[in-house]
This record gives structure tokens, sequence and C-alpha cells, in this order.
């Protein structure tokens, strides 16, 4: 692949596979660091994302990020190739694996731990067998109910995200009595679900899913909410990076900030949930996020 010839930021006879260190670079899931929040990478292998605007949807750029994000510090790198961007239009499971599974074994042979962003089974079978450690599903409600099975049946790791509804949709289900006490409920509903399909509790980490069915109050609320969800007794994982509700926040003459404009918020929310004892954040830029959770592991001692 001619783009591994050069790794971003080298002169071009320097491999970025020869840059890495495999000594250091953790190969397992359970060999991931205990004593502060991690920082999981977003790489988006999509024409259409929000943010990024499909700059990595060509393999050996996205393969060229992912291992950029690995030397800024990511713990994983989440990889996803179909956008759940609001009016997004859905790709077969073919499409979606044909985008991401080179890069998938690419990232893998070079080290990095890899999660895969994706609500289909059969993505998710073909991931794992590619070396992939962790199931990132945002289907919520709506999973597939052979989801369940294969978790069990492989051991792998999974992301359950809290949605209601269509993924790509976020007002139509927004309305909450709680929202914190309804998403508690819906997530120990599902998980129980995985629980009777014989996966084990160790294997499961939640996500409040924070811009999938929630208007800004309700993501604000859930975020202030995070050692409620630790007492669900399961890791939690906090993707924020560049969301909507964020741009609304820093909007300035009623225009709400454009995603490449709302870093710093991330970064904010990234030691905030670490000092809420996150045990994950997903974001987009990786390095700034690694200093903030080092920071805060260091605050706290």
């Amino acid at each position: 692949m001619d783009s591994l010839a050069a790794a971003p930021g080298t002169g071009p006879a320097t491999s970025p596979l020869r840059l890495l260190s495999p000594a250091r670079a953790p190969r397992r899931f359970e060999d991931l660091p205990s004593d502060r929040t991690l920082v999981m990478g977003i790489l988006n292998v999509t024409p259409d994302s929000f943010s990024d605007g499909g700059r990595f949807a060509d393999t050996g750029a996205a393969v060229d990020a992912g291992l950029k994000m690995h030397y800024d510090g990511a713990d994983l790198i989440d990889v996803g190739g179909e956008s759940t961007r609001p009016d997004s239009v859905r790709i077969s499971p073919e499409e979606e694996q044909a985008r991401i599974l080179p890069v998938v074994r690419a990232l893998v042979k070079a080290g990095v731990l890899v999660s895969v962003d994706t609500m289909n089974v059969s993505t998710a079978e073909e991931a794992i067998a590619a070396g992939a450690v962790l199931i990132n599903d945002v289907s919520g409600v709506e999973v597939d109910p052979a989801m369940p099975e294969l978790v069990a049946r492989t051991g792998v790791h999974y992301v359950l995200m809290h949605s209601r509804g269509a993924v790509r949709s976020s007002d139509p289900h927004a309305a909450y009595g709680s929202v914190v006490d309804d998403v508690l409920s819906e997530l120990t509903q599902i998980r129980n679900a995985f629980y009777a399909a014989g996966v084990a509790p160790e294997q499961i980490i939640i996500d409040p899913g924070l811009g999938f069915s929630k208007n800004g109050s309700s993501n604000w609320e859930l975020l202030r909410a995070t050692e409620r969800l630790n007492a669900l007794g399961h890791r939690v994982l906090i993707g924020a990076s560049r969301k909507r509700f964020l741009g609304s926040l820093l909007a300035r003459s009623g225009q709400a900030a454009p995603p490449l404009e709302r870093d710093d918020a991330t970064v904010a929310v990234t030691a905030l949930a670490a000092f809420s004892n996150a045990w994950c954040v997903r974001v987009h830029n990786v390095g700034p996020s690694v200093d903030a959770v080092k920071t805060t592991a260091a605050w706290k001692g």
C-alpha cells in the first residue's frame, strides 16, 4: 500500500510500521491502562462524515490517519464505515465491510488495538476475524437480535450505546420523563438481553449515546450523571466529540460553531469525564485529549 511508505510528519524513506514499537503497544484489550481514562480515536472511513467530510474514505489515507492517532497516544482506534449523521443514507453490510476491513487488517498488523463501529452482525463477525477487539454498536433499543449471540460466542468486548428509533434522526424520540432515569432503565433492559444470551458482565461497556435521540439539555444531564452510569457496574464510554450540542453551546450570532471549532470544548468534556471516572472518551482529535486525561489523573493522584 503506497500510503504506508511514510507516516504523517515523517520522511519518505521512513516506514510507519518500523516507527511503531510493538513491545510497548498493548496487543490485548486486557493490557490497556487501568490508572486513567482511555482515549479512543475516531476513524471514519466514509465519504459523508459530519465532522471530517470524507477525508479518510481512501484506504491508504485511513490507515495513515489511524497510525497518526496511535502515535499521538490513542489507546484504541474506532473504525467506522457507515455514517450516522442525520439523514445519511444506509449502506449494505457488504459495502461497509469493503470500506473498513482492509483498514482494520492493516492497523491490527501494525499492533494497534482496533474497535469497529457497526450495527451489522455480519460486519462485526468479519471485523472480529480480522482482529478487532471491540464492537461499538450504536443501534440501541433496536439492536439486532443476533448481536448478543455473536458477542457471547466470540467473547469480544461490546459497547452498548443508548439510542431510540432511527439513529440518524435525533428529534422524534427525544422526549423523556427523566432522561437519566429513562436511559439507565433502557440500557439495563438491553443489557439483560445480552446476559440472557450468555454475555459476561465484563464484556459490556455502556455509552449514554450523546446526541442520539436526545436534545441539548438531555446531553448535559447525562454528562452530569456519569457517576450514576458507572453505578450500573460497567465501564462507561463518553462520546461527545464535535457533536451538535457543543456547537450550540459555542454559537455566535445565532450560528452554531462548525464541527472543527468544537475541539476545545471536546477537550473540556474529556477532562470532566475523566474526573467523573469515565472508562474512555471517544474523540476525533486525539493528542489534546490524551494530555487532558493524563493531567486529570495527576490531579486526582
